[in-house]
Protein backbone atom coordinates (compact mmCIF):
# COMPACT_ATOMS: atom_id res chain seq x y z
CA UNK A 1 0.00 0.00 0.00
CA UNK A 2 1.22 3.49 -0.82
CA UNK A 3 2.56 5.92 1.72
CA UNK A 4 -0.41 8.18 0.95
CA UNK A 5 -2.94 5.61 2.05
CA UNK A 6 -1.23 4.32 5.12
CA UNK A 7 -0.63 7.89 6.33
CA UNK A 8 -4.12 9.02 5.49
CA UNK A 9 -5.86 7.70 7.85
CA UNK A 10 -2.02 7.14 1.74
CA UNK A 11 3.60 5.68 -6.58
CA UNK A 12 8.96 4.22 -9.22
CA UNK A 13 9.23 1.06 -10.76
CA UNK A 14 10.81 -2.17 -9.61
CA UNK A 15 13.89 -1.79 -11.71
CA UNK A 16 16.11 1.26 -11.71
CA UNK A 17 15.79 1.63 -15.45
CA UNK A 18 12.00 1.50 -15.27
CA UNK A 19 11.93 3.99 -12.43
CA UNK A 20 13.91 6.47 -14.45
CA UNK A 21 11.68 5.92 -17.43
CA UNK A 22 8.51 6.62 -15.48
CA UNK A 23 9.95 9.68 -13.78
CA UNK A 24 11.09 11.08 -17.08
CA UNK A 25 7.73 10.45 -18.65
CA UNK A 26 5.97 12.07 -15.70
CA UNK A 27 8.15 15.14 -15.91
CA UNK A 28 7.47 15.52 -19.61
CA UNK A 29 3.75 15.12 -19.15
CA UNK A 30 3.59 17.53 -16.24
CA UNK A 31 5.54 20.20 -18.10
CA UNK A 32 2.73 20.25 -20.62
CA UNK A 33 0.11 20.34 -17.89
CA UNK A 34 1.82 23.14 -16.00
CA UNK A 35 0.64 25.99 -18.18
CA UNK A 36 -2.79 26.61 -16.63
CA UNK A 37 -2.89 30.32 -15.82
CA UNK A 38 -5.50 29.75 -13.09
CA UNK A 39 -3.54 26.98 -11.38
CA UNK A 40 -2.36 27.24 -7.81
CA UNK A 41 1.42 26.94 -7.91
CA UNK A 42 3.10 24.82 -5.26
CA UNK A 43 6.88 25.04 -4.94
CA UNK A 44 8.16 22.21 -2.77
CA UNK A 45 11.68 22.12 -1.36
CA UNK A 46 13.33 20.12 1.40
CA UNK A 47 12.41 22.83 3.91
CA UNK A 48 9.43 24.73 2.51
CA UNK A 49 6.03 24.39 0.85
CA UNK A 50 5.30 27.64 -0.98
CA UNK A 51 1.76 28.17 -2.29
CA UNK A 52 1.06 30.96 -4.80
CA UNK A 53 -2.46 31.58 -3.47
CA UNK A 54 -3.93 30.74 -0.09
CA UNK A 55 -7.51 31.52 -1.15
CA UNK A 56 -9.33 30.45 -4.30
CA UNK A 57 -12.89 29.55 -5.42
CA UNK A 58 -14.51 26.18 -4.86
CA UNK A 59 -14.99 23.78 -7.73
CA UNK A 60 -12.38 22.56 -10.17
CA UNK A 61 -8.88 23.37 -8.91
CA UNK A 62 -5.54 22.71 -10.59
CA UNK A 63 -2.39 22.45 -8.47
CA UNK A 64 0.83 22.81 -10.43
CA UNK A 65 3.64 21.37 -8.34
CA UNK A 66 7.37 21.87 -8.81
CA UNK A 67 9.78 19.89 -6.63
CA UNK A 68 12.80 22.15 -6.24
CA UNK A 69 14.30 20.11 -3.43
CA UNK A 70 16.76 17.22 -3.34
CA UNK A 71 14.28 14.61 -2.08
CA UNK A 72 11.31 12.89 -3.66
CA UNK A 73 8.20 14.52 -2.27
CA UNK A 74 4.44 14.16 -1.94
CA UNK A 75 1.81 16.91 -1.91
CA UNK A 76 -1.52 16.52 -0.14
CA UNK A 77 -4.61 18.65 0.37
CA UNK A 78 -6.03 17.85 3.80
CA UNK A 79 -9.49 18.69 5.07
CA UNK A 80 -10.81 18.56 8.60
CA UNK A 81 -9.24 15.82 10.69
CA UNK A 82 -6.51 15.30 8.08
CA UNK A 83 -9.01 13.80 5.66
CA UNK A 84 -7.27 13.55 2.30
CA UNK A 85 -9.03 15.57 -0.40
CA UNK A 86 -6.43 14.96 -3.10
CA UNK A 87 -2.74 14.14 -3.35
CA UNK A 88 0.17 13.28 -5.61
CA UNK A 89 3.04 11.02 -4.61
CA UNK A 90 6.54 10.34 -5.87
CA UNK A 91 7.38 13.74 -7.32
CA UNK A 92 11.08 13.40 -7.96
CA UNK A 93 13.69 16.14 -7.43
CA UNK A 94 13.61 18.63 -10.29
CA UNK A 95 10.32 17.32 -11.70
CA UNK A 96 6.80 18.71 -11.90
CA UNK A 97 3.33 17.30 -11.35
CA UNK A 98 -0.20 18.56 -11.82
CA UNK A 99 -3.31 17.66 -9.83
CA UNK A 100 -6.88 18.25 -11.00
CA UNK A 101 -9.36 18.14 -8.12
CA UNK A 102 -12.87 19.10 -7.08
CA UNK A 103 -12.69 20.98 -3.76
CA UNK A 104 -15.65 22.28 -1.78
CA UNK A 105 -15.71 25.55 0.13
CA UNK A 106 -13.95 25.31 3.47
CA UNK A 107 -10.63 25.43 5.30
CA UNK A 108 -7.80 23.12 4.23
CA UNK A 109 -4.07 22.57 4.44
CA UNK A 110 -1.65 21.90 1.60
CA UNK A 111 1.21 19.71 2.81
CA UNK A 112 4.53 18.96 1.13
CA UNK A 113 6.33 15.86 2.42
CA UNK A 114 10.03 15.83 1.46
CA UNK A 115 11.24 12.26 1.66
CA UNK A 116 7.57 11.17 1.67
CA UNK A 117 7.51 10.85 5.46
CA UNK A 118 5.90 12.58 8.40
CA UNK A 119 3.09 15.10 8.62
CA UNK A 120 4.66 17.40 6.06
CA UNK A 121 5.34 21.12 5.79
CA UNK A 122 1.91 22.71 5.80
CA UNK A 123 0.24 25.84 4.47
CA UNK A 124 -3.31 26.79 5.43
CA UNK A 125 -5.66 27.62 2.54
CA UNK A 126 -9.26 28.78 2.23
CA UNK A 127 -11.60 27.65 -0.53
CA UNK A 128 -14.42 30.14 -0.99
CA UNK A 129 -17.93 30.18 -2.46
CA UNK A 130 -20.26 27.37 -3.37
CA UNK A 131 -19.95 24.32 -5.59
CA UNK A 132 -21.44 25.62 -8.84
CA UNK A 133 -18.07 25.33 -10.54
CA UNK A 134 -17.72 21.60 -9.98
CA UNK A 135 -17.43 19.31 -12.95
CA UNK A 136 -20.23 17.08 -11.70
CA UNK A 137 -22.57 20.03 -11.31
CA UNK A 138 -21.89 21.00 -14.92
CA UNK A 139 -22.37 17.55 -16.43
CA UNK A 140 -24.94 15.06 -15.12
CA UNK A 141 -22.97 12.26 -16.78
CA UNK A 142 -20.27 12.76 -14.16
CA UNK A 143 -22.83 12.63 -11.36
CA UNK A 144 -24.03 9.33 -12.81
CA UNK A 145 -20.43 8.08 -13.01
CA UNK A 146 -19.80 8.91 -9.35
CA UNK A 147 -23.05 7.23 -8.30
CA UNK A 148 -22.18 4.14 -10.31
CA UNK A 149 -18.68 3.94 -8.84
CA UNK A 150 -20.08 4.26 -5.33
CA UNK A 151 -22.45 1.39 -6.11
CA UNK A 152 -19.50 -0.62 -7.47
CA UNK A 153 -17.47 0.06 -4.31
CA UNK A 154 -20.40 -1.02 -2.15
CA UNK A 155 -20.77 -4.24 -4.13
CA UNK A 156 -17.07 -4.97 -3.68
CA UNK A 157 -17.26 -4.33 0.07
CA UNK A 158 -20.37 -6.45 0.45
CA UNK A 159 -18.57 -9.34 -1.27
CA UNK A 160 -15.32 -8.79 0.64
CA UNK A 161 -16.68 -9.02 4.17
CA UNK A 162 -17.83 -12.67 3.91
CA UNK A 163 -14.59 -13.57 2.11
CA UNK A 164 -12.58 -12.04 4.95
CA UNK A 165 -14.79 -13.75 7.52
CA UNK A 166 -13.89 -17.09 5.90
CA UNK A 167 -10.19 -16.15 5.92
CA UNK A 168 -10.43 -15.12 9.58
CA UNK A 169 -12.33 -18.31 10.39
CA UNK A 170 -9.50 -20.44 9.03
CA UNK A 171 -6.98 -18.48 11.10
CA UNK A 172 -9.05 -18.85 14.26
CA UNK A 173 -9.32 -22.58 13.55
CA UNK A 174 -5.53 -22.77 13.29
CA UNK A 175 -5.71 -24.06 9.70
CA UNK A 176 -2.63 -22.49 8.11
CA UNK A 177 -3.03 -24.05 4.66
CA UNK A 178 -6.69 -23.13 4.34
CA UNK A 179 -5.97 -19.59 5.49
CA UNK A 180 -3.22 -19.33 2.84
CA UNK A 181 -5.65 -20.38 0.11
CA UNK A 182 -8.17 -17.74 1.23
CA UNK A 183 -5.70 -14.86 1.65
CA UNK A 184 -5.58 -13.52 -1.94
CA UNK A 185 -9.33 -13.93 -2.65
CA UNK A 186 -10.14 -12.05 0.55
CA UNK A 187 -8.27 -8.99 -0.78
CA UNK A 188 -9.84 -8.71 -4.24
CA UNK A 189 -12.71 -6.35 -3.43
CA UNK A 190 -10.52 -4.01 -1.43
CA UNK A 191 -7.87 -3.89 -4.16
CA UNK A 192 -10.53 -3.07 -6.76
CA UNK A 193 -11.73 -0.05 -4.79
CA UNK A 194 -8.30 1.42 -4.12
CA UNK A 195 -8.79 4.29 -6.61
CA UNK A 196 -10.91 5.91 -3.90
CA UNK A 197 -9.32 4.30 -0.82
CA UNK A 198 -8.47 7.68 0.71
CA UNK A 199 -12.22 8.36 0.94
CA UNK A 200 -12.54 5.69 3.62
CA UNK A 201 -10.47 7.41 6.31
CA UNK A 202 -8.18 5.24 8.41
CA UNK A 203 -9.42 1.89 7.09
CA UNK A 204 -6.45 1.51 4.76
CA UNK A 205 -3.61 1.86 7.29
CA UNK A 206 -5.43 -0.53 9.61
CA UNK A 207 -5.96 -3.23 7.01
CA UNK A 208 -3.36 -3.01 4.25
CA UNK A 209 -0.07 -1.58 5.53
CA UNK A 210 3.25 -3.38 5.10
CA UNK A 211 5.51 -3.74 8.11
CA UNK A 212 8.09 -1.18 6.93
CA UNK A 213 5.36 1.42 6.31
CA UNK A 214 3.74 1.35 9.74
CA UNK A 215 3.81 4.80 11.30
CA UNK A 216 5.93 5.14 14.40
CA UNK A 217 3.98 4.34 17.53
CA UNK A 218 1.19 2.56 15.62
CA UNK A 219 0.52 -1.19 15.87
CA UNK A 220 0.92 -3.33 12.77
CA UNK A 221 -2.46 -4.87 11.93
CA UNK A 222 -4.30 -6.14 8.88
CA UNK A 223 -3.71 -8.52 6.00
CA UNK A 224 0.05 -8.23 5.75
CA UNK A 225 0.60 -8.89 9.43
CA UNK A 226 -1.38 -12.10 9.02
CA UNK A 227 0.39 -12.87 5.75
CA UNK A 228 3.73 -12.85 7.56
CA UNK A 229 2.41 -15.17 10.26
CA UNK A 230 1.13 -17.64 7.68
CA UNK A 231 4.05 -17.73 5.25
CA UNK A 232 7.12 -16.54 7.13
CA UNK A 233 6.33 -17.83 10.62
CA UNK A 234 4.19 -20.78 9.61
CA UNK A 235 2.12 -20.60 12.74
CA UNK A 236 -1.02 -19.06 14.20
CA UNK A 237 -1.14 -17.85 17.78
CA UNK A 238 -3.62 -16.04 19.96
CA UNK A 239 -2.43 -12.65 18.68
CA UNK A 240 -3.12 -13.62 15.07
CA UNK A 241 -6.59 -14.85 15.98
CA UNK A 242 -7.33 -11.50 17.62
CA UNK A 243 -5.96 -9.65 14.60
CA UNK A 244 -8.17 -11.74 12.30
CA UNK A 245 -11.25 -10.56 14.19
CA UNK A 246 -9.97 -6.98 14.02
CA UNK A 247 -9.51 -7.24 10.25
CA UNK A 248 -13.14 -8.32 9.87
CA UNK A 249 -14.34 -5.44 12.04
CA UNK A 250 -12.21 -2.86 10.21
CA UNK A 251 -13.57 -4.01 6.86
CA UNK A 252 -17.13 -3.88 8.15
CA UNK A 253 -16.35 -0.29 9.07
CA UNK A 254 -15.25 0.29 5.45
CA UNK A 255 -18.48 -1.31 4.26
CA UNK A 256 -20.50 1.17 6.33
CA UNK A 257 -18.51 4.22 5.21
CA UNK A 258 -19.04 3.85 1.47
CA UNK A 259 -22.50 5.50 1.26
CA UNK A 260 -21.16 8.74 2.79
CA UNK A 261 -17.62 8.67 1.37
CA UNK A 262 -16.67 11.75 -0.62
CA UNK A 263 -16.11 10.60 -4.19
CA UNK A 264 -15.81 12.92 -7.20
CA UNK A 265 -15.17 12.44 -10.89
CA UNK A 266 -11.67 13.83 -10.51
CA UNK A 267 -10.91 11.73 -7.43
CA UNK A 268 -11.90 8.66 -9.45
CA UNK A 269 -9.59 9.67 -12.29
CA UNK A 270 -6.72 10.73 -10.05
CA UNK A 271 -7.17 7.61 -7.94
CA UNK A 272 -6.96 5.35 -10.98
CA UNK A 273 -3.66 6.96 -11.95
CA UNK A 274 -2.27 6.81 -8.41
CA UNK A 275 -3.30 3.18 -8.17
CA UNK A 276 -1.31 2.33 -11.28
CA UNK A 277 1.62 4.16 -9.74
CA UNK A 278 1.19 2.01 -6.66
CA UNK A 279 1.14 -1.12 -8.79
CA UNK A 280 4.46 0.03 -10.18
CA UNK A 281 5.81 0.67 -6.71
CA UNK A 282 4.49 -2.19 -4.60
CA UNK A 283 3.23 -4.92 -6.88
CA UNK A 284 5.81 -5.06 -9.63
CA UNK A 285 8.65 -4.93 -7.14
CA UNK A 286 7.13 -7.75 -5.09
CA UNK A 287 7.12 -5.58 -1.96
CA UNK A 288 3.45 -5.74 -1.08
CA UNK A 289 2.83 -9.48 -0.86
CA UNK A 290 6.44 -10.27 -0.06
CA UNK A 291 5.67 -13.45 1.91
CA UNK A 292 2.81 -15.00 -0.07
CA UNK A 293 3.96 -13.83 -3.54
CA UNK A 294 0.32 -13.32 -4.53
CA UNK A 295 1.18 -9.92 -6.05
CA UNK A 296 -0.37 -10.67 -9.45
CA UNK A 297 -3.79 -11.23 -7.89
CA UNK A 298 -3.58 -7.77 -6.32
CA UNK A 299 -2.26 -6.35 -9.59
CA UNK A 300 -5.23 -7.77 -11.51
CA UNK A 301 -7.73 -6.37 -9.01
CA UNK A 302 -6.04 -2.96 -9.10
CA UNK A 303 -6.23 -2.86 -12.88
CA UNK A 304 -9.89 -3.88 -12.74
CA UNK A 305 -10.64 -1.07 -10.30
CA UNK A 306 -8.82 1.51 -12.41
CA UNK A 307 -10.55 0.25 -15.54
CA UNK A 308 -13.96 0.53 -13.88
CA UNK A 309 -13.28 4.16 -12.97
CA UNK A 310 -12.17 4.91 -16.53
CA UNK A 311 -15.13 3.13 -18.15
CA UNK A 312 -17.58 5.15 -16.07
CA UNK A 313 -15.84 8.41 -16.99
CA UNK A 314 -15.31 7.43 -20.62
CA UNK A 315 -18.51 9.03 -22.04
CA UNK A 316 -17.23 12.45 -21.01
CA UNK A 317 -13.55 11.76 -21.63
CA UNK A 318 -14.11 10.41 -25.14
CA UNK A 319 -16.32 13.37 -26.07
CA UNK A 320 -13.58 15.80 -25.04
CA UNK A 321 -10.55 13.77 -26.13
CA UNK A 322 -11.37 10.85 -28.41
CA UNK A 323 -7.71 10.06 -29.01
CA UNK A 324 -7.06 9.75 -25.27
CA UNK A 325 -9.98 7.34 -24.90
CA UNK A 326 -8.69 5.28 -27.82
CA UNK A 327 -5.23 5.09 -26.25
CA UNK A 328 -6.61 4.12 -22.85
CA UNK A 329 -8.77 1.40 -24.40
CA UNK A 330 -5.70 -0.03 -26.09
CA UNK A 331 -3.43 0.17 -23.05
CA UNK A 332 -5.95 -1.39 -20.68
CA UNK A 333 -6.46 -4.23 -23.17
CA UNK A 334 -2.70 -4.74 -23.41
CA UNK A 335 -2.12 -4.93 -19.67
CA UNK A 336 -5.04 -7.33 -19.21
CA UNK A 337 -3.67 -9.54 -21.98
CA UNK A 338 -0.30 -9.57 -20.24
CA UNK A 339 -1.86 -10.57 -16.93
CA UNK A 340 -3.89 -13.32 -18.60
CA UNK A 341 -0.63 -15.10 -19.51
CA UNK A 342 0.03 -15.70 -15.83
CA UNK A 343 -3.42 -16.93 -14.86
CA UNK A 344 -3.54 -20.63 -14.11
CA UNK A 345 -6.26 -23.21 -14.74
CA UNK A 346 -7.53 -23.01 -11.15
CA UNK A 347 -7.99 -19.24 -11.40
CA UNK A 348 -4.95 -18.35 -9.32
CA UNK A 349 -1.90 -16.53 -10.64
CA UNK A 350 1.69 -17.65 -10.99
CA UNK A 351 3.58 -17.11 -7.75
CA UNK A 352 5.40 -13.83 -8.18
CA UNK A 353 8.75 -15.21 -7.07
CA UNK A 354 8.62 -17.30 -10.26
CA UNK A 355 8.35 -14.19 -12.46
CA UNK A 356 11.77 -13.29 -13.86
CA UNK A 357 13.40 -9.87 -13.82
CA UNK A 358 12.89 -9.63 -17.56
CA UNK A 359 9.20 -10.39 -17.19
CA UNK A 360 8.91 -7.81 -14.42
CA UNK A 361 10.46 -5.28 -16.75
CA UNK A 362 7.73 -6.10 -19.27
CA UNK A 363 5.13 -5.42 -16.58
CA UNK A 364 6.89 -2.16 -15.73
CA UNK A 365 6.75 -1.06 -19.35
CA UNK A 366 3.05 -1.93 -19.58
CA UNK A 367 2.23 0.05 -16.43
CA UNK A 368 4.26 2.98 -17.71
CA UNK A 369 2.44 2.90 -21.06
CA UNK A 370 -0.93 2.96 -19.32
CA UNK A 371 0.04 5.43 -16.59
CA UNK A 372 1.03 8.25 -18.94
CA UNK A 373 -2.34 8.61 -20.74
CA UNK A 374 -4.22 7.80 -17.53
CA UNK A 375 -2.60 10.87 -15.95
CA UNK A 376 -4.58 12.98 -18.43
CA UNK A 377 -7.99 11.53 -17.57
CA UNK A 378 -8.83 13.94 -14.72
CA UNK A 379 -8.31 16.98 -16.94
CA UNK A 380 -10.29 15.34 -19.74
CA UNK A 381 -13.41 14.91 -17.60
CA UNK A 382 -13.46 18.48 -16.32
CA UNK A 383 -16.25 20.44 -17.99
CA UNK A 384 -15.57 24.17 -18.11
Amino acid sequence: MSARRRSAAAVLLSLAVATAALSGCSAKKDDKAGGDADAVKVNATDTACEVSRTSFPAGHVVLDIANKGSKTTEVYVYGEGDKIVTERENIGPGTKASINAEIKAGSYEIACKPGMVGDGIRQKITVTGGESGSAAAADPRLTAAVDAYRKYAQEQADATVPAVESFAGAIKAGDVEKAKSLYAPSRTGWERTEPVAESFGDVDPKTDTREDKVEQGKPWTGWHRLEKALWADGRIGDEEKTLADQLVNDLKDWQKKIPSAEITATSMANGAKELLDEVATNKITGEEDRYSHTDLADFQANVEGALKAYELLKPVASAKDAELAKTLDSEFAAINALLAKYKQADGTFTSYDKVTEAERKTFSDAVNSLGEPLSKLAAAVVVK
